[in-house]
C-alpha cells in the first residue's frame, strides 16, 4: 500500500523548502553579508544589487535621517561578534538631492530606529565623519574628518571604543584622527547603510573592494595623537590634525589663527584648520612640557623648560620665537596662568615636597604662595575679569575644582562630584567652566585612561559631558578656548595597528 502525505504536510515541505531556496538565493545575492532590512521604516523601499563578478554592492536608500534619537535608512548588514572592521572604496551617485545624505559604513547593537551605533559616513557635499550614539535613545554625536570626500573609508570597532580610517586616491589607509566610545554586546550588526536624508527619495551608493575582517590584526599597537576641538553648543568635534608624535595642550592664539602645543620637547605652530606644523624657535628651550601659553595681547610666550637645569623653569619668549628669559629662579615649576592685564604669572610649584599654587610678576621677581592647605593644589588660571584664581584642589578628600581671589583668600569649592576633577580654564566671555575628568579611582592625572572633558556655567548649574575620550595627561592642561568662546581644542590619542 502506498503512503501519500496529507495536503497540509505536503503543502509545509514545499514552502519550507521554498524558503530554504529563497534564503540560500538571497545570500548569494549580497555577498561577504546576511540580509537586509529598512531601519525606521523610510517610505522608499530601499534595495540591494550585488555583482559578484565585481564585489560591488550598489545600495538604494531613503529615510529622513540618521541623527538625533532615530534613524531611517536602508541597511545590508551581518551578525557578528567581538572587534571588527569593514573597510570600502565609497562613491555617491551624482544626485540633486540633499548634501547631507549618507552612504556609510555601520556597526550597530540591533536593529531598532534608536539603537546604539557608529558609522564611517560619507556625505553628499564630501563631508566624512565618524557618527556615534552611545545609547539606545540618546543623541548622535559626530566627529568630522579633516579631509573631505575620500575614496576609501573604514570603520573599526576595538574594544569599547570605534574610529574611522580613511584614504584619498593613491593613499593607503590611516586613521581619521579621534575615537568615540561605544559598548556593543555580543552579538551586534556590521554592514552598509544609505539614507537619502529626505523621506521622499532614494539615494544611491556603489560600494567596492569591500573587505569585512572578524579577527583584528594583532601587531604591536601605536599610539596616535589628534588636535581636535569641540563645539560647546551641538558638542560634535572636528579632527584638525593627527600625527603618530605624542602631542599634547593645545593653546589657541587669540586671533583663532593658530594653535600652539609641545611635542618631542618643542612648541609647535600649527594653522587652525589644519596644515603642517612649523617647530618655534624657543633657543635653548628644547625640553618644553605641556605648561605653556600666551599672554593676553598675544605677543608672548610662558613655557616651562627643563633643559638647563633637571627641573621645570619658567620662562617666556616672544610668540614670533627668540631666546626665552628666565622667570622663575626656583623649580620645579609649572606655568599655567596669565592674569588678565599682563603683569603676574600663577603656577603650581613644589617646594619642600609640598605642590601649591604661587604668583610672580611677569617680569620676574619674587614669588608668592598662595595656597597651603595639605595636599596637591594644581592648574591655577585667571578668570577673564581677574576677580578669581581657578584651580584644582584635593583638599576636600578628591581633586576638585576651586576658586578663590588673586591674593589666594576666600577659597571656596566650585565641584564636589564623585569624579576627579582637573585643569579648570573659564571662557574668554567668562560664561563657562571647562575640565577634565577622570574616575573616581585614577590618582594624579596619568596619560592613556578613559576621561570626558565637561562643561558648566561659571557661576554654577549643571554639568554637562562635551566629549568621552581616551586621554588624560596632555589633553587639556593649559588654557584652549577659542577666542570666541564657542569651541574648545584638545588632544585625543587612541591604540591603532598599522
Amino acid at each position: 500500500m502506498k503512503h501519500f502525505l496529507p495536503n497540509s504536510y505536503l503543502l509545509r515541505a514545499i514552502v519550507t523548502i521554498s524558503l530554504m531556496i529563497l534564503q540560500i538565493q538571497a545570500a548569494s545575492e549580497i555577498g561577504i553579508f546576511e540580509a537586509t532590512r529598512q531601519v525606521g521604516n523610510p517610505s522608499k523601499a530601499g534595495a540591494v544589487a550585488y555583482d559578484a563578478v565585481t564585489g560591488t554592492y550598489k545600495v538604494s536608500g531613503g529615510g529622513e535621517n540618521m541623527w538625533f534619537t532615530n534613524d531611517a535608512f536602508y541597511f545590508v548588514f551581518k551578525k557578528v561578534t567581538g572587534d571588527v572592521m569593514l573597510t570600502a572604496d565609497i562613491r555617491l551617485l551624482p544626485s540633486q538631492g540633499n548634501a547631507h545624505r549618507k552612504a556609510c559604513l555601520m556597526v550597530r547593537q540591533s536593529l531598532d530606529s534608536d539603537a546604539a551605533y557608529a558609522d564611517a559616513a560619507l556625505h553628499g557635499d564630501g563631508l566624512t565623519s565618524l557618527q556615534c550614539r552611545e545609547v539606545k535613545g540618546g543623541l548622535t554625536r559626530e566627529i568630522q574628518a579633516n579631509m573631505t570626500g575620500p575614496k576609501r573609508l573604514r570603520i573599526e570597532k576595538r574594544g569599547e571604543y570605534v574610529s574611522m580610517w580613511m584614504a584619498s586616491e593613491g593613499e593607503s589607509l590611516h586613521p581619521a584622527g579621534g575615537a568615540m566610545r561605544l559598548t556593543l554586546a555580543d552579538p551586534f550588526y556590521v554592514g552598509l547603510a544609505v539614507c537619502a536624508h529626505d523621506d521622499k527619495a532614494l539615494e544611491h551608493a556603489v560600494f567596492s573592494k569591500v573587505e569585512l575582517t572578524e579577527k583584528l590584526p594583532a601587531g604591536k599597537p601605536i599610539l596616535a595623537s589628534t588636535l581636535e576641538i569641540v563645539n560647546i553648543r551641538s558638542k560634535d568635534r572636528r579632527a584638525i590634525y593627527w600625527t603618530t608624535n605624542r602631542i599634547e595642550a593645545p593653546n589657541w592664539s587669540g586671533d583663532g589663527k593658530f594653535f600652539y602645543y609641545n611635542s618631542l620637547g618643542r612648541i609647535w605652530r600649527l594653522p587652525s584648520g589644519g596644515g603642517e606644523p612649523q617647530v618655534l624657535d624657543t633657543g635653548f628651550a628644547t625640553r618644553c612640557n605641556n605648561d605653556h601659553g600666551l599672554s593676553p595681547d598675544g605677543s608672548q610666550m610662558a613655557i616651562s623648560d627643563q633643559s638647563q637645569e633637571r627641573v621645570s623653569i619658567i620662562y617666556i619668549s616672544p610668540v614670533t620665537g627668540g631666546t626665552p628669559k628666565r622667570i622663575t629662579r626656583l623649580g620645579p615649576s609649572y606655568w599655567h596662568g596669565w592674569s588678565p592685564d599682563g603683569k603676574t604669572l600663577v603656577y603650581c610649584a613644589e617646594r619642600d615636597k609640598e605642590f601649591d599654587v604661587y604668583s610672580i610678576p611677569a617680569s620676574g621677581g619674587e614669588e608668592v604662595r598662595l595656597t597651603t592647605a595639605a595636599g596637591l593644589d594644581d592648574g591655577p588660571e585667571y578668570s577673564p575679569d581677574g576677580r578669581f584664581i581657578y584651580f584644582n584642589s584635593e583638599r576636600s578628600g578628591s581633586m576638585q575644582i576651586w576658586r578663590m581671589r588673586p591674593d589666594g583668600s576666600s577659597p571656596e569649592p566650585v565641584t564636589a562630584d564623585e569624579y576627579n576633577n582637573w585643569f579648570a580654564h573659564p571662557s574668554p566671555d567668562g560664561k563657562w567652566l571647562v575640565f577634565l575628568s577622570y574616575a573616581k579611582e585614577v590618582q594624579g592625572h596619568p596619560e592613556n585612561k578613559d576621561v570626558m572633558l565637561r562643561i558648566m556655567p561659571v557661576n554654577g548649574g549643571k554639568i554637562e559631558v562635551l566629549a568621552k575620550l581616551f586621554g588624560g595627561q596632555g589633553t587639556i592642561n593649559v588654557p584652549s578656548w577659542s577666542p570666541d568662546s564657542q569651541k574648545v581644542a584638545f588632544v585625543s590619542y587612541q591604540w591603532w595597528v598599522p
